[in-house]
């Protein structure tokens, strides 16, 4: 089948600006990439932080988008990791140099020349996209659903957070309740967690969501949580939330920064680190931690909430989202779907 000719694609022009929905040629992969049409991207908190400017350094025009589900219907000539017609997934990291100290490390989340879905290629706001083949998660029939599009960035970044606390901590803040938060409480909870969910103060949809996902514990982010915390997640972009957390954890607990962008940290007092309490950020993901999540996937059954959109209204879908009027994840589908 020939896939050449035009599509169409939301295309941000200038940061601050509106998407702009038009069509663009379709794509053609190099050597190592592949061609995939598009049947859902989801919307990612990094694709706000992009459209605002605070992730300063996108390639423009660029077609947004880094939660991709798609099929392959094309392959470039040294691919043999794919063939056409295979269900795949396309994460937030699309590319490294696989030469500096970092990958040499296995350590390419930290890679030295990266390029990334969505921000520095484009991604998956359009009919079709490419994609570096080996950067791909070949994905069984049964993610072949809108649905499954968070799991490629809320799911892989928080699985990478989630992953950064001690195995034995029991009970684990969560500071932001949305789509990371909403994937990550589902896998806590089958490893035998309590998961204490903290929303912005006043928050009541947001805390009633948090209360049917299965949360032990709810709240406002200045609350003080039922009992002390072992360790905690902030998915929310609020550094004011780091020595809140400090607070809520015991001697030794661990905060984790899930976000790729996040406000200034306000001053804190010595004490609130000191007890062996530690901060830490969490950076892009690896190809391993795709691997480990949806095998994980294979004995916990992980269900997201999505409220779907087509492509045209991702204008519409990203203020729903920026105003916390979406319950879970905003997801788009391609205008055949």
């Amino acid at each position: 089948m020939k896939h050449t000719g035009n599509m169409q694609a939301m295309v941000l022009e200038k940061a601050g600006g509106p998407l702009v929905y038009r069509q663009v040629p379709i794509p053609q992969p190099s050597d190592y990439q592949v061609l995939i049409k598009i049947i859902a991207c989801g919307i990612c908190r990094t694709d706000l932080h992009i459209l605002d400017g605070e992730l300063d350094k996108p390639k423009l025009p660029l077609i947004p988008g880094h939660e991709i589900i798609g099929t392959v219907v094309k392959t470039g000539g040294t691919v043999t990791e794919l063939s056409s017609g295979q269900l795949v997934g396309v994460p937030w990291l699309g590319h490294t140099c696989g030469r500096c100290k970092f990958c040499l490390l296995g350590m390419e989340n930290l890679c030295d020349a990266p390029l990334f879905t969505g921000y520095t290629i484009d991604g998956g706001y359009s009919e079709y996209t490419v994609a570096d083949a080996r950067f791909c998660f070949i994905l069984d029939k049964r993610y072949n659903q809108p649905a499954s599009a968070p799991l490629l960035c809320a799911g892989l970044i928080g699985f990478r957070s989630y992953s950064m606390i001690a195995p034995s901590a029991k009970n684990v803040g969560f500071y932001g309740f949305g789509a990371a938060a909403h994937i990550l409480i589902q896998v806590a909870i089958a490893q035998g967690k309590q998961v204490f969910a903290f929303t912005r103060d006043g928050d009541e949809r947001a805390q009633r969501f948090a209360k049917t996902m299965g949360a032990h514990w709810v709240g406002g982010s200045s609350d003080v949580p039922s009992e002390v915390l072992d360790a905690a997640i902030i998915f929310a972009a609020a550094g004011e939330l780091i020595p809140k957390a400090l607070k809520d954890v015991g001697k030794g607990g661990q905060v984790i920064c899930g976000g790729i962008h996040m406000s200034n940290v306000p001053e804190f007092p010595y004490s609130l680190l000191w007890g062996e309490r530690s901060v830490k950020s969490v950076a892009n993901l690896t190809r391993q931690d795709g691997l480990n999540f949806f095998s994980i996937l294979k004995n916990i059954e992980v269900l997201t909430q999505t409220k779907v959109f087509r492509l045209f209204e991702a204008n519409e879908a990203i203020n729903q989202f920026r105003s916390g009027q979406i319950s879970g994840a905003a997801v788009l589908v391609m205008n055949d779907i």
